[in-house]
């Protein structure tokens, strides 16, 4: 199977480059896999679709200012770190994308700050490289003074205080992401209050994102996809929620993936494409993601290949908002 054929054309104006002011009123794109059709709705449409006996999954994993930005310690030339995942126990040895990365030796340094400076301690496969920060104090403390929240490339300006609030979900609370599980970014706490009182149940799992999920893919043929490994976990009361639920809605493909990995293990490169047998998901909710990509292929591989694709071709032309800051999509 073939990654070209997990393409469409998006228009560069239908990529949102700011979020909403009300986070409920995204409009969503219902998908109902059964009847192979759509419809359009708006997302505070969502707890409408919820009954007694389902069970809502969220990735409650909080992004944290991962983008850092210095200069070489011996030079002039500006330097950008963006973490992507801890690799020490003491959590200051750091997988990253360092650019520019070419420039960059083993054992030189980065000034990010007073309170903070990053060495490089090698090269990974892909360009990625490790690095040691070395802070004056807690480096959590730091990052959240010096660091940046790390908005996705294709959002074309420099991010803002609000964007420490906005690109977060209202029920984050396990630090550790560098990218925001975007579906959960239309709930407001009125919405999952009208979740709960529809009589589903909610439950929560941890996916800390990281390059396994965004990182785009280098290889044209499914079947030889490595993802890189992201932390996860299902806590126990959550498995139960699942074992009770008569249908489990999934948030976001994190949350899908979290569902779908073999929960005894804490790290998951789990690739879903076409073929995929799901375990657990019986519908998900989903931004609109970029054409080519893993997430796209995760979509296409729970909705159908044919029915994806024609629902987003739809999607853009009725000008539906894409990306991170984007509307979404409901796959019963």
């Amino acid at each position: 199977m073939l990654l070209s054929e997990f393409d469409y054309h998006l228009p560069p104006e239908l990529i949102a480059q700011e979020p909403l002011l009300d986070r409920a009123s995204s409009r969503m794109l219902v998908v109902d896999r059964r009847a192979g059709n759509w419809r359009d709705a708006s997302f505070r449409d969502f707890p409408h679709q919820l009954g007694p006996g389902d069970c809502l999954i969220l990735n409650d994993s909080c992004v944290f200012p991962s983008r850092l930005y210095g200069v070489r310690e011996h030079g002039s030339g500006k330097v950008e770190v963006f973490l992507t995942r801890p690799t020490s126990p003491d959590g200051l040895t750091w997988e990253a994308l360092v650019h520019p990365g070419r420039k960059m030796r083993t054992g030189e340094r980065i000034l990010i700050s007073d309170d903070l400076t990053a060495e490089i301690l090698g090269r990974g496969e892909y360009g990625e490289r490790s690095v040691r920060l070395h802070p004056h104090g807690d480096l959590h403390q730091v990052l959240d003074r010096v660091g940046h929240v790390p908005l996705p490339p294709y959002i074309r300006r420099a991010d803002t205080d609000s964007d420490r609030e906005r690109y977060q979900t209202v029920y984050a609370r396990e630090r550790g992401s560098v990218a925001a599980p975007t579906a959960g970014l239309h709930f407001t706490p009125e919405v999952l209050d009208a979740c709960i009182g529809a009589g589903a149940e909610i439950a929560r799992v941890t996916l800390h994102v990281g390059l396994g999920t965004f990182q785009p893919l280098r290889t044209e043929v499914l079947e030889e996809v490595h993802l890189h490994k992201e932390f996860f976990t299902v806590p126990e009361e959550t498995r139960q929620a699942m074992d009770r639920a008569s249908r489990i809605i999934a948030v976001g493909t994190t949350s899908v993936r979290a569902v779908e990995s073999d929960s005894s293990s804490s790290e998951t490169d789990l690739f879903i494409y076409p073929g995929f047998q799901f375990r657990r998901t019986g519908a998900m909710l989903t931004n609109f993601h970029l054409p080519r990509s893993s997430l796209l292929v995760l979509v296409c591989a729970f909705a159908g290949k044919d029915l994806a694709l024609e629902a987003y071709q739809h999607a853009v032309k009725e000008g539906y908002r894409f990306f991170s800051y984007g509307d979404c999509m409901l796959i019963l």
